[in-house]
């Protein structure tokens, strides 16, 4: 059964929470910098990541850990110069929260007051309980992050599907309870499985949003690189590419340096 979408003219957490409740899925996609968060917003997606994937899929690292505090508000604050309608949610990057409460308080206050974002996204459950407790007490929204989260990797040594035996899955529960206590307004769930994280969404009353997580979750969210197909080297089963653009302008940018060779461009009509 269809549900009426309501018109939201800006999304805020509360716009989400109310999405939830209405049946209304929620969608999200990351971006980086101003000109493609400009046409996501526009294509009117609900929430922007400034995901520290920014790592991967703009500076070449092989890994989410490289990535500064600094760096994320750079990309940050051209995301929010962008858009108009979606919420902008900013990952705060591997060692600005997790070892002391206090830093995390003043990397997510950096985050707020520099970029302009509207909330901060943190990985981890109980491990970084206070962390989320300290911001959340200062009035900046927290999304929780929990499953496969991408600056532990090296804790993980893979990035297979997370909590599939019963010990983990009962965590993973465990913690994205406590979250929606504390106060966070979202939880993203990473490449688990499809029945537990549908369970996580109908055990608390805010979003669930999932990648690599099945459809029974409130909302999805994808690398905007990944579904677009700029990105050919990464083909996990959640995927899907709607587009093909690393082979389109591959096409279009070796036309041009040929037309270039053969002085075609620029022709009579292109010149002053």
């Amino acid at each position: 059964m269809s549900v009426a979408k309501k018109d939201y003219k800006r999304i805020t957490t509360k716009s989400l929470i109310e999405m939830k409740a209405d049946g209304e899925k929620i969608s999200m996609l990351t971006a980086y910098d101003y000109t493609m968060a400009k046409i996501v917003d526009t294509a009117g997606i609900d929430v922007i990541l400034v995901g520290d994937s920014a790592s991967n899929v703009m500076a070449g690292h092989e890994t989410t850990l490289p990535i500064t505090l600094d760096q994320m508000i750079y990309h940050a604050s051209g995301v929010v110069r962008a858009i108009e309608r979606a919420l902008v949610v900013v990952d705060l990057p591997f060692g600005s929260y997790q070892s002391d409460p206090r830093e995390a308080l003043r990397s997510a206050i950096r985050i707020m007051k520099e970029s302009g974002g509207h909330a901060v996204k943190l990985e981890g459950g109980k491990e970084i309980k206070d962390s989320i407790k300290k911001i959340l007490n200062a009035g900046i929204p927290v999304m929780g992050h929990l499953g496969l989260t991408p600056q532990s990797i090296y804790k993980f040594g893979t990035y297979t599907v997370r909590a599939k035996e019963e010990e983990e899955a009962e965590k993973l529960m465990t913690d994205a309870i406590m979250l929606e206590k504390l106060g966070c307004f979202a939880i993203v769930v990473e490449k688990i499985p499809a029945d537990l994280a549908e369970r996580v969404a109908k055990s608390i009353s805010i979003p669930v949003i999932g990648i690599g997580a099945g459809g029974g979750v409130d909302g999805q969210v994808l690398v905007i690189h990944d579904m677009l197909g700029m990105n050919n080297e990464f083909s996990p089963r959640f995927l899907r590419r709607y587009m093909n653009l690393f082979a389109d302008m591959t096409k279009a940018i070796g036309q041009y340096v040929a037309d270039v060779k053969s002085s075609d461009f620029p022709n009579a009509s292109e010149q002053y």
